[in-house]
């Protein structure tokens, strides 16, 4: 049975790479998958030496969102596996912005739901031409998580927002990337290569830097002036 998430590490230049497994099912989040990806998350920023971290999927898609099928078409009635989902993915997600290397996430043709959230933690998106980014949460009834909501009015703002949260819009690459998800896009076939040579220039720069450039946006929005030239 292979991994359903494979962490790789180049220990010359630094870029790590974690990537998502399951491509039968267009790499959807059930259980499994969201503890192994917690997991090599853990991993990877415990690691010494590592520069730049890219999380990257095999198959035709990024993330097609939640994997139904672990619980059924109304998640309510199947609680305790969207709380082990989210037991394993929160801390995941904090755990990926408070280490210091930048992300990079290279992303083609879908990233709905977690997928989605997962794109909005990383630092640097890389999209394929025709890859479409898409809340979806309201096509079974939950809020979204995984920090789609606070990192979705950060990035695009909470007009675009709301619209995609509740009204279910869908922005293509180059629509994410004139709202703030995408920073390039990329034609189709070319991802790998473009996402390869950004790695390689980000994991030449100042990761301590990045890390604590990081932070302190993160916390911008929410911290008084004073604090924060503080903090810087």
């Amino acid at each position: 049975m292979s991994e359903v998430v494979i962490v790789e590490h180049d220990t010359e230049t630094g870029i790590a790479r974690i990537v998502l497994n399951r491509p039968e099912v267009l790499n959807a989040v059930d259980v499994g998958m969201a503890q192994a990806l917690a997991a090599a998350i853990e991993d990877v920023a415990g690691r010494k030496g590592v520069r730049a971290i890219v999380i990257a999927a095999t198959g035709r898609a990024f993330v097609a969102g939640g994997d139904i099928s672990a619980f059924g078409s109304d998640p309510s009635s199947s609680p305790d596996v969207v709380n082990a989902i989210l037991d394993a993915m929160h801390p995941a997600i904090l755990r990926l912005r408070a280490q210091d290397a930048p992300v990079i996430a290279a992303v083609r043709a879908a990233a709905a739901g977690a997928g989605l959230s997962l794109v909005l933690a990383a630092d640097l998106v890389v999209a394929e031409e025709g890859t479409k980014f898409v809340i979806a949460y309201d096509k079974i009834g939950v809020s979204p998580d995984c920090g789609g909501t606070w990192f979705l009015p950060r990035k695009v703002g909470a007009a675009l927002a709301a619209e995609m949260m509740i009204l279910s819009r869908t922005l293509d690459a180059a629509e994410a990337k004139a709202a703030g998800i995408v920073n390039f896009v990329v034609p189709q076939g070319e991802l790998e290569t473009a996402v390869a040579e950004l790695a390689g220039k980000v994991a030449r720069g100042a990761t301590r830097a990045f890390g604590h450039f990081r932070r302190l946006s993160d916390a911008a929005l929410s911290t008084p002036l004073a604090d924060q030239l503080e903090a810087e």
